[in-house]
């Protein structure tokens, strides 16, 4: 039973310290596509390890022999708790991702009867007449990227260029599956095992992300500025936008050029976390590995 005891202990661990320890260490950010990987390593190896316990149980209760016509009762029981962890999750998806679907539909539909088309060649781009700089991108088949008369009037070209290279490189890397998968997970779990932190943290990788992608295109300075002049806008809900308050603007002002993680060059650190993120990944099914791997059925 130690093998399942560690299955759980890894579940419980990846679920509930793991994620707040990481939300805390901010000096990943600098290295955000590495970071994301991680995060996205910690939640897969916490539901792998939470599906498995119950099937590795099985070698310890029935023995190394399994008889079908006897042990069923144990079989269909590991059966019934891994397919709870996984009807959660199902369960999650189906309410999470029909919820985005709708409200991106009804904006959708909205910017279209109310938005005029923006010049030039991009036929996806929508401009609103409001005063607030605002600018976002929904996304899905029918994505749209939406700008306000504001955010045409006070910016300079070059920081209108970073906003619309920060939205199309939402829409190119798909940056709301990500955010939406870490959402079904989020929700999936117990209410006391659930860090909004996380969601936070990972939500802020992300836009760092779309901020080195305006970063090359525009440069640093004229994304800072462009960051700073769009820290008020608004984010319907299901878009991804370029606002999101003076708080957040400043720390991803800070992670734009970043060289170092903690006197070392990001891309050695990076590396390590990549490393980190295959042996989590890796854990819950070695162990589930070896547990099994003398189960024979008779």
């Amino acid at each position: 039973m130690l093998i399942v005891a560690s299955l759980v202990v890894l579940a419980v661990l990846l679920a509930w310290p793991v994620p707040r320890a990481l939300a805390r260490a901010t000096a990943l950010r600098r290295a955000p596509r590495a970071a994301l990987v991680l995060w996205q390593s910690t939640a897969v190896a916490a539901v792998l390890a939470a599906l498995l316990a119950a099937p590795a149980a099985i070698p310890a209760i029935v023995g190394r022999q399994m008889r079908l016509s006897e042990e069923w009762p144990v079989l269909l029981l590991a059966a019934a708790l891994s397919g709870l962890v996984a009807v959660r999750l199902l369960l999650s998806a189906d309410r999470i991702g029909r919820g985005l679907r709708a409200a991106r539909r009804r904006h959708r539909d909205l910017v279209d009867l109310l938005g005029v088309p923006g010049e030039g060649p991009d036929r996806h781009m929508r401009v609103l007449e409001h005063t607030t700089p605002t600018a976002y991108c929904v996304p899905g088949v029918r994505r749209r990227v939406v700008l306000t008369q504001g955010t045409l009037e006070r910016l300079q070209p070059d920081e209108l260029t970073a906003v619309l290279a920060h939205e199309h490189a939402h829409l190119t890397a798909r940056h709301d599956l990500v955010m939406e998968f870490f959402t079904v997970v989020h929700e999936a779990m117990p209410g006391f095992l659930r860090c909004d932190e996380a969601l936070l943290e990972v939500h802020l990788l992300i836009e760092v992300l779309a901020d080195r992608a305006a970063v090359r295109r525009a440069g640093a300075v004229s994304t800072g500025r462009a960051i700073v002049a769009m820290a008020g806008g608004s984010r319907p809900a299901g878009s991804m936008a370029m606002g999101g308050g003076t708080r957040v603007a400043t720390a991803r002002i800070g992670l734009l050029d970043a060289q170092h993680i903690a006197g070392l060059p990001v891309p050695l650190v990076a590396a390590g976390m990549y490393a980190v993120s295959a042996l989590l990944v890796a854990l819950p099914l070695a162990l589930y590995g070896l547990e099994i791997a003398e189960l024979s059925v008779v």
